[in-house]
C-alpha cells in the first residue's frame, strides 16, 4: 500500500515538474524571440522594435530621404512536407506614391502563403525561367518594356533559393526572404515548430534593404503621383488559397 502511494506520489511530482519546465522553456523562448531585431536598430537612426500578436519583434526606421523601412519576421508552419521556415520581410515604402504598376513573383507556390501580395493580384504574367516554380503576377497596367525590366532582375534575384517574394506597388517595394528554419529533429519526431533563435544579422537585413532598392531602381523612371494609387483586388481567374495579404496590409490591398 505504502509502496502504491509512494509510487503515486512520485508520478505526480514528475508531472508537475515536466509541466514547470515546459512553461519555462517557453518564456525563455518568448524571450529570445523578442530580441532578434534587437542588433539592427544599430542601422537607423530612429528605429523603434514593437511586438507582434505572436511575440515577434517589427521594427520601424527610415531610410536618410525619409522613406519608411518595416522589417517582420513570419513564422511559417503551414506546409506540412516541409520544416517550419521564418521569413523575414522587408518593406520599403515611398514618400509619394509613383506611376508604375503593381508586380510581383512568388517562389515555389503552395498555396498557403498567408503572407502573400502575389496571390492577390490580379492578372497572371508570364514567370522568369530559372529552373524553380515561380508564380508571376500584376495588376495588368504594365508596358512591354516594364515587363522586361523586372523580369530580368526577377530572374537574377530568384536564382538565390533564398528569396520567397519581391513585389514593387505605386506605394512601395516589399522583399521576403529566409531567416532561420525550424529544427528537423523536433518538427519530424515531435512535430514541434522550433527556430534557432539566433539575433538576425545586420548582413542578412541590409542584403535584403539592396535587393528591394534595386527593385525599386527597375521602375525609377516613374514619376510620383499627387494622391496615392491603391490595387483593388479583383481576380481575373479563380484562387483557391486563403491568402491573407490584404488582411495583412489593409483593405485594398498596398505597401
Amino acid at each position: 500500500m505504502a509502496t502504491n502511494i509512494a509510487f503515486v506520489i512520485f508520478v505526480g511530482v514528475s508531472v508537475l515538474w515536466l509541466i514547470a519546465r515546459a512553461l519555462q522553456d517557453h518564456r525563455n523562448a518568448l524571450a529570445m524571440r523578442r530580441g532578434l531585431l534587437d542588433d539592427l536598430a544599430g542601422l537607423f537612426g530612429d528605429a523603434k522594435i514593437s511586438l507582434a500578436p505572436d511575440s515577434f519583434p517589427i521594427l520601424r526606421a527610415h531610410l536618410p530621404d525619409g522613406r519608411g523601412v518595416k522589417i517582420e519576421l513570419i513564422a511559417d508552419t503551414l506546409v506540412f512536407r516541409r520544416l517550419p521556415q521564418l521569413w523575414l520581410q522587408v518593406t520599403i515604402a515611398e514618400t509619394a506614391a509613383r506611376q508604375r504598376p503593381s508586380i510581383g513573383v512568388l517562389a515555389r507556390p503552395m498555396g498557403a502563403e498567408f503572407y502573400s501580395t502575389v496571390h492577390d493580384l490580379p492578372e497572371w504574367i508570364e514567370p522568369p525561367q530559372i529552373g524553380a516554380p515561380l508564380l508571376m503576377r500584376g495588376d495588368g497596367r504594365a508596358s512591354a518594356s516594364q515587363l522586361d525590366r523586372v523580369s530580368a532582375l526577377f530572374r537574377s534575384l530568384f536564382s538565390d533559393p533564398t528569396v520567397k517574394e519581391a513585389t514593387i506597388t505605386p506605394r512601395g517595394v516589399r522583399l521576403i526572404r529566409q531567416a532561420a528554419q525550424g529544427d528537423r529533429g523536433s518538427h519530424l519526431i515531435l512535430r514541434q515548430t522550433r527556430f534557432p533563435f539566433a539575433p538576425i544579422s545586420r548582413e542578412l537585413v541590409q542584403k535584403a534593404i539592396s535587393e528591394a532598392e534595386a527593385l525599386r531602381q527597375a521602375l525609377s523612371d516613374e514619376q510620383p503621383v499627387q494622391e496615392a494609387t491603391q490595387l483593388r483586388v479583383s481576380v481575373s481567374r479563380p484562387w483557391s488559397g486563403k491568402s491573407r495579404g490584404p488582411e495583412r496590409l489593409g483593405h485594398p490591398v498596398r505597401i
